[in-house]
């Protein structure tokens, strides 16, 4: 059944052409996704309370459908707080500094240490946890500063984070946007994380290579030493958060095999989205708790507190721009009849989709168009440098497409995700780079610039692979 174009679907389009071009521009998006949740509410209710309550309405949806992944991420960089500051995070890492004995072996090293590290405790406490012992290893066997950032980046803010398997902020946000399962953007994300990783790492590293044969490597370093010291500030444990050597040592083979166990059970027991969420969550409470009371003793129950504070207000201020943002997307679908009533036509399956079949039946679509714009509108998303409060858009516009082909919804999702973290979460934006570049002591602005030819070519190759995978 052919369903009418209403001007609700009109006014939401037009506000997702101002959001792409405010992005485009590089400025900020909350205003114009506040102005449309109130435009939409009036047309829906043709109230001004009606809208006026929508705006909040739509916050509260939004923050109920992510606050799962805020709390998991806030829990996961409080416990990261206090593996640095008790120095159990040096002894955790420092076996595997042994294997790095050549600058090769280093930037592969790093970088897959970097990658697994961030999995489980997100790129920027994990650039804390592993660069303060990991950067000065590689300097003595001869990898440039420089290089260390950048497999420390494209591993972390690159691989990992645009994964994000563990966690699962990021396809949390895509695939409600497009209404999908998050498991199914998940699985189909693999082969394009993979694909991109494998062009970017190898592209990164060859040029690396041919310009340090040639001379022309710049480091780019912002101050002599910056790097050691910031590192072992970033490690250095404080006065009230001592710990026994052997104590360390237990607790760093501890924690790593908890999270493991956490893994195996979410394949036995088929964990996945929420419930993977909360398993993953409980163990890192568990493991804040009981390293705050033996490494804090008489203080530990303050200290619980404290480190939870220091979470949460890292957390909401990641996602304090995504909510609104988010609030807009999520009309786009299920939540605009859950917040406004039934103001669609009859037989709407939601203002996305209904776009998505009108959009087939005017212009001739195909997975090429397809995934290039998908690449193209989860770069832009990215531009903000935050590589989440854009993502949303991506899952709407996936939506859009795989409704007027016809298939490949969970590829294009995913493509678009891969696309807005590899962009905005940490490896080009210049501003979004300061947690690696700032451990390593090299200039933000010289890292992007490095990394922006191998981002390049694996946003390249990974939107030819989609195009056979949708």
């Amino acid at each position: 059944m052919d369903i009418s174009i209403t001007p609700l679907h009109w006014v939401y389009l037009a506000f997702i052409v101002f959001i792409l071009a405010l992005l485009i521009k590089r400025r900020d998006t909350t205003m114009i996704c506040v102005v449309g949740i109130f435009a939409l509410g009036w047309m829906a209710t043709e109230t001004l309370a009606g809208s006026v309550s929508g705006i909040f309405n739509s916050f509260i949806y939004a923050t109920k459908e992510l606050i799962g992944t805020i709390f998991i991420i806030s829990i996961i960089v409080a416990m990261s707080r206090v593996l640095i500051q008790t120095g159990i995070n040096e002894v955790m890492v420092a076996p595997l500094t042994r294997f790095l004995r050549t600058p090769a072996l280093a930037f592969w090293g790093i970088g897959i240490i970097m990658m697994v590290t961030s999995f489980f405790f997100w790129p920027s406490p994990g650039v804390a946890l592993i660069g303060a012992v990991l950067v000065p290893v590689a300097a003595r066997v001869g990898l440039p500063a420089l290089g260390a950032a950048v497999a420390m980046n494209l591993f972390g803010h690159g691989i990992a984070l645009s994964g994000d398997y563990i966690i699962q902020g990021a396809p949390k946000l895509t695939a409600d946007a497009a209404g999908l399962p998050v498991g199914d953007v998940m699985q189909a994300s693999v082969p394009l994380v993979i694909v991109m990783g494998v062009v970017t790492t190898v592209a990164a590293y060859w040029l690396m290579r041919r310009d340090m044969a040639k001379g022309t490597w710049r480091d780019g370093l912002v101050a002599q030493g910056a790097g050691t010291s910031a590192a072992g500030a970033a490690a250095g444990g404080s006065p009230g958060a001592a710990l026994p050597q052997r104590t360390k040592r237990v607790l760093a083979v501890l924690i790593p095999l908890l999270f493991a166990a956490d893994v195996a059970a979410m394949f036995l027991l088929r964990l996945q989205g929420g419930d993977a969420t909360a398993l993953v969550g409980g163990t890192a409470v568990l493991i804040l708790a009981v390293v705050t009371l033996l490494a804090h003793r008489n203080q530990g129950l303050e200290q619980i507190t404290s480190y939870l504070i220091d979470g949460f207000q890292f957390g909401f201020k990641v996602f304090g721009p995504v909510i609104p943002i988010a609030a807009f997307f999520y009309l786009g679908d299920a939540a605009f009849t859950e917040l406004f009533g039934q103001k669609l036509p009859d037989g709407s399956h939601g203002i996305v989709n209904d776009l998505g079949v009108a959009l087939a039946h005017l212009v001739p679509l195909n997975e090429g168009v397809a995934a290039v714009t998908l690449t193209v509108t989860g770069a832009i998303t990215g531009l903000d440098g935050s590589g989440f409060s854009g993502i949303s858009l991506a899952g709407s516009v996936a939506k859009l497409f795989a409704t007027a082909i016809g298939s490949g919804a969970a590829t294009l999702t995913a493509l678009g995700q891969v696309a807005g973290i590899w962009v905005g979460g940490g490896t080009l934006i210049p501003w979004a780079l300061i947690p690696a570049a700032a451990i390593c002591g090299v200039s933000p602005f010289e890292l992007a610039r490095r990394n922006l030819k191998p981002v390049l070519l694996g946003l390249a190759a990974t939107t030819v692979a989609a195009m056979f995978l949708i």
